[in-house]
């Protein structure tokens, strides 16, 4: 293309085919090697409008090769895993999520075709086979896998995945028990697992973390256990005990007076021995899991009249639930919890253990109340779980 002044264009050149059609070439700002836009033109202005865009974008820094994008998508998901540094149960679901619901469908894609109609074809299918939690959480994984071929490796331009609200999606409302039926599981339940029903209930801690708890971290005087690992299962049945995700998981948690006496009666009789036994172990003693106490918890869930399909896990909405119509705030809720973001905040809020106690002393109150006690009972001496060897 000719300047104003009959000279050459500054940058690349254009040329006619022997189909008729253009060509726009340029130097690549990367190797220097002389190369072609990546599809010719009807006319030389289209062309060179072609080379003018390419021109500008590398000035502007948002070239990329197009070549970068022809990489297999599949092989590129895989690496992608490989190279992220995740635990070994969440890099075990991240692999099931694109072994079953990403490679089969945009596996065979290079990089550069795994186009927004790609990714909304690929979203209406999976949701018309499976359940909308599995397709939000295959969406969040392909979102960053492409995120990381546009900012980190800058293989393409933009981020196919563009749904508005694809990531998320409603929560069905989970079943709050009531403190009488929370006590009608416990009543109804094997005797070795009604330590296990009440705690979940007044401080509401996952599974994982009830599994791991030893004797050491349950303090009985001050009514406060310490949350420091977390049990998980794998696919293949092994268990694993790790550090919390963040460091809010790391956190001491206060429970009511009114359920000492349950947790003596338990170390006493069902905890493992010494200060490192877990304080709930399976029915031969070994670790405890899921398996080991599903089917106790529906027959207590019958046994004690509760129609709704409350799963052992809402225990810990109940918990919540009852914290908050109890004083507790947003952030002292979050925190019992072990969520990292309130945690942060209250860093400002100088929130103690002792206020915590407060918190649990009031749920104890209003369990008291449900069940027409009249008063807590008295707090034991020398209650110290881990020296209950």
């Amino acid at each position: 293309m000719a300047n104003g002044k009959g000279g050459r264009r500054r940058f690349g050149s254009v040329r006619q085919l022997a189909s008729g059609r253009w060509q726009a070439r340029y130097r690549d700002p990367l190797t220097g090697q002389l190369r072609s836009a990546e599809k010719t033109y009807p006319t030389k202005t289209d062309a060179e409008v072609a080379l003018s865009q390419i021109e500008a974008d590398i000035s502007r820094e948002q070239w990329t090769d197009p070549d970068a994008g022809k990489i297999n998508f599949g092989k590129y998901a895989d690496q992608w895993l490989k190279d992220r540094p995740l635990e070994a149960r969440t890099r075990e679901r991240y692999e099931g999520v694109i072994r079953l619901h990403i490679k089969p469908f945009l596996g065979g894609l290079t990089i550069a075709k795994v186009t927004p109609a790609k990714v909304r074809s690929w979203r209406t299918g999976r949701l018309a086979e499976v359940g909308e939690p599995t397709v939000v959480k295959a969406y969040q994984i392909l979102r960053a896998i492409m995120n990381t071929a546009v900012v980190e490796d800058e293989l393409i331009k933009r981020n196919p995945c563009r749904i508005k609200g694809a990531d998320t999606y409603d929560v069905p409302e989970r079943p709050v028990l009531s403190v009488p039926e929370v006590y009608a599981v416990a009543d109804a339940i094997k005797p070795q697992w009604r330590a296990l029903v009440l705690l979940t209930a007044f401080t509401t801690l996952r599974f994982g973390e009830l599994a791991a708890l030893r004797r050491r971290d349950v303090d009985l005087d001050a009514r406060i256990l310490w949350v420091r690992r977390n049990q998980g299962e794998m696919n293949d049945g092994r268990l694993i005990e790790k550090a919390p995700k963040s460091r809010a998981g790391f956190r001491p948690v206060a429970f009511p007076a009114d359920i000492v006496p349950d947790l003596q009666h338990h170390a006493e009789r069902h905890a493992g021995a010494g200060r490192d036994g877990h304080f709930f172990v399976g029915p031969r003693g070994g670790k405890l899991r899921r398996s080991n106490f599903r089917g106790d918890w529906v027959a207590a869930r019958e046994a004690a009249g509760i129609s709704v399909d409350a799963h052992f896990h809402d225990l810990r909405h109940t918990g919540n639930t009852l914290a908050s119509q109890n004083g507790a705030s947003t952030k002292e809720l979050m925190t019992r919890m072990g969520h990292s973001t309130a945690r942060a905040a209250l860093i400002y809020q100088h929130m103690t253990s002792d206020r915590d106690r407060v918190i649990a002393d009031k749920m104890g109150k209003a369990a008291r109340k449900a069940l027409g006690k009249r008063k807590a009972p008295p707090s034991p001496s020398g209650t110290d779980v881990a020296r209950a060897d």
